[in-house]
């Protein structure tokens, strides 16, 4: 049978969700809990890779096992992770959904702190600047949903299939010292929304116009791209199926 987990986690402690060697990753920790409580080696699958210190408010994973379950899982598993992680659900499924294979969009925010405050800085990226024109920034974001090769965006050395995604939703919005930056896409590139950030900054800034944005898209070279803002701002936060 296939179980589907809902979770969140705090990235600041971890190089990621997947596991890698000699690192803390939080597949690492999730798949120690879940062995722990059936007595056996059980490794679950994610659906997607946040990367080092980013954020989950939501995210899915799901593992096989060959009976029903009892008790409340969550509470269980909630006793053998860590505190910033954090199980929410654990429900049966078709055998054949996919955790990563069958999501049909995923959705993230970037904070963006202008000033400073103390509370917030594993939580966002926090700059000093009050000129940020977020007018021009929400014009040129625009044009993501124009295209669909985004290679300007993603980290240089990854193995993918294709460049190609589906944006859907790019929109800043503004309150008080908060800046959040909202994008959907039925996929992510690695780096695409760190890198995309950093260029509409600078778009905000003064430094490109949004012209010399659609330029940079249709460069495919993530050398003309702004800068990969701090991870600790990202927040995975909707996965749809």
């Amino acid at each position: 049978m296939r179980y589907f987990i809902e979770l969140s986690y705090k990235g600041t402690n971890y190089h990621g969700w997947q596991i890698q060697p000699d690192v803390i990753s939080v597949q690492e920790k999730l798949n120690k809990a879940v062995s722990t409580i059936f007595q056996n080696k059980i490794e679950v699958v994610g659906a997607g890779r946040t990367d080092t210190g980013v954020h989950a408010s939501q995210m899915f994973a799901h593992f096989d096992l060959d009976k029903e379950l009892n008790g409340d899982i969550p509470h269980k598993l909630n006793s053998l992770l860590p505190s910033d992680i954090v199980v929410y659900n654990v429900f049966a499924v078709n055998d054949e959904k996919h955790a990563r294979f069958n999501a049909v969009s995923r959705s993230y925010e970037y904070k963006i702190w202008l000033g400073r405050n103390p509370f917030l800085l594993d939580f966002s990226w926090q700059i000093h600047s009050q000129n940020l024109n977020i007018d021009l920034m929400n014009d040129a974001a625009k044009l993501l949903l124009e295209y669909t090769d985004f290679q300007t965006f993603s980290k240089v050395k990854t193995d993918v299939y294709t460049y190609n995604c589906d944006v859907s939703e790019a929109v800043w919005k503004h309150e008080g010292d908060e800046l959040i930056f909202y994008i959907s896409a039925n996929r992510f590139l690695r780096n695409m929304v760190r890198a995309i950030v950093g260029t509409l900054v600078d778009v905000g800034l003064g430094k490109i116009t949004k012209d010399e944005f659609r330029k940079i898209i249709e460069s495919k070279s993530r050398s003309n791209a702004g800068l990969s803002v701090p991870a600790k701002g990202l927040f995975l936060t909707k996965i749809k199926y």
